[in-house]
């Protein structure tokens, strides 16, 4: 049973600022600005590796309250050079984060983000604590090798069992012992047929375990070739990478986070970031605020994930406001 939600997202806005930032080694960013110029400071990271941003990503803070900068991480959306692997890490964009946050004069800010937008924003607040005024989490993704073979390997592949053979058709039967491994490789081939072929199939994957409803439009957006290669690309690598992380290292060092306000809204039936890492942060960080959405698989488009992210937005606004 669906239920009834206050929160929707704010309305329309554009930006108050835009640009290109330098970040070296070859990185362009893009980043655009939204809100109140002086109001409370926050910063929104996307999910992937490899996603972008979205003008519906600007309506999840209210305008009149917030100072909202939102960028397309290396390699994507807007960013140059597009698709780029190279010199495309997790501690180079946690750098990056912080380079922008110098660059708007902000003291600390709200660091929220979702999926691989929570690993990001763990990574950036466990490195400057001092830096992150509080945390906003969706769809917890901790890095660990147990939450990659749920995706890629076995777990997923149970609940979304024609998707799965559609994903891993790709792929000849002698090399599906490691799926990374193998899409990586057509990713980075020199033929641009293979490499759009990958590029479909893995963003495909990740569309449908995104929701809990089949979602045809969100479909066709990963099906998008100007999406799909960047997305495909660089998400295979850092799995390929492991994220550049140690084993559990974001849970480990989830003491760092101590006296950071922060939230999770959660689905229960997330079949992409299954909720147990969720709790299991929860349990290592307890200041946080752990809230699971029953109703509601991964994607930040459904209704009660929405409405648990502007609900934790405007709450954290009245609590601390700028």
């Amino acid at each position: 049973m669906t239920m009834d939600y206050e929160r929707t997202l704010y309305p329309e806005i554009e930006p108050y600022e835009t640009g290109m930032l330098d970040v070296g080694e070859g990185h362009s960013l893009y980043y655009e600005r939204v809100g109140t110029p002086g109001a409370k400071p926050a910063v929104f990271l996307h999910g992937g590796p490899g996603g972008g941003m979205a003008p519906a990503h600007r309506r999840q803070w209210n305008p009149e309250k917030y100072d909202v900068l939102l960028f397309d991480q290396r390699g994507c959306g807007k960013s140059l050079p597009f698709a780029e692997i190279e010199n495309n890490d997790t501690w180079r964009i946690v750098e990056d984060i912080e380079r922008l946050r110098k660059m708007c004069g902000h003291e600390k800010w709200q660091v929220f983000g979702g999926s691989w937008g929570a690993t990001l924003s763990l990574a950036y607040a466990q490195a400057y604590p001092e830096r992150t005024s509080e945390i906003v989490l969706r769809g917890v993704f901790l890095g660990r090798q147990r939450e990659k073979d749920w995706l890629y390997s076995y777990g997923a592949s149970e609940i979304m069992a024609e998707q799965w053979d559609k994903f891993t058709g790709l792929i000849p039967e002698d090399e599906r012992d490691n799926l990374v491994k193998a899409y990586h490789s057509r990713l980075t081939s020199d033929d641009e047929a293979t490499r759009l072929a990958a590029a479909k199939e893995w963003s495909l994957w990740e569309g449908n375990v995104a929701t809990l409803l089949p979602n045809d439009e969100l479909l066709d957006s990963f099906a998008d070739p100007s999406k799909a290669v960047p997305f495909a690309r660089i998400c295979a690598r850092f799995f390929l990478e492991n994220f550049f992380l140690d084993e559990g290292q974001l849970l480990t060092n989830a003491d760092k986070l101590k006296g950071i306000p922060g939230i999770i809204v959660q689905g229960r039936h997330d079949i992409c970031t299954p909720p147990v890492s969720a709790w299991e942060l929860k349990k290592a960080w307890p200041e946080v605020d752990l809230r699971i959405v029953h109703d509601a698989g991964h994607s930040a488009g459904e209704p009660g994930i929405i409405d648990g992210l502007v609900r934790a937005t405007d709450e954290l606004a009245e609590r601390y406001p700028a």
